[in-house]
């Protein structure tokens, strides 16, 4: 448009997501975690149970467990981390709630950074981890219609038998 003063981003040189890709979240043992990408929500969220607020060498910190499978409450990771912040976070069903915020590492297509994670009850939820627009902007661009740009990882075989 000429004469609009709006910055222009060359996003030529972002790799591209899905709406879905696989992370991985080292600081919290998860090696691989499936996220939904959301452009429309504005924070990213990790599904926890259990949540403990605890005192480490006098700061607030959390012990949480993580069912990463995705529709399956088999596996369960523990993991602690110390809290950022706490905010009211309104879902997309409307409801507001006070939740943990932590700082953790988080790996996608060969990047690694730190993101913000507010910790909730995701089990009714098809993906345990929401990742918001504040974690991916500026890093990639989002093809709405695609998936994992990251690859799938291999799934492990069952034995016969």
């Amino acid at each position: 448009m000429a004469g609009s003063t709006e910055p222009q981003l060359d996003n030529s040189k972002l790799p591209t997501i899905g709406w879905r890709e696989w992370v991985a979240l080292p600081d919290l043992d998860l090696g691989r975690i499936k996220a939904k990408v959301d452009s429309g929500a504005r924070s990213s969220s990790l599904h926890a149970f259990d949540i403990v607020e605890y005192e480490q060498d006098g700061q607030p910190w959390v012990e949480f467990k993580v069912h990463p499978i995705q529709l399956s409450d088999r596996r369960i990771v523990t993991a602690r981390s110390p809290v950022a912040d706490s905010r009211m976070i309104r879902s997309s069903n409307g409801t507001a709630e006070r939740r943990y915020v932590i700082q953790t590492a988080l790996k996608l297509l060969g990047q690694e950074w730190k993101v913000d994670l507010t910790l909730t009850d995701r089990n009714q939820m098809r993906f345990r981890m929401l990742l918001g627009r504040e974690a991916f902007r500026g890093r990639f661009l989002l093809d709405a219609g695609k998936s994992y740009y990251g690859g799938k990882p291999k799934k492990k075989r069952r034995p016969k038998q």
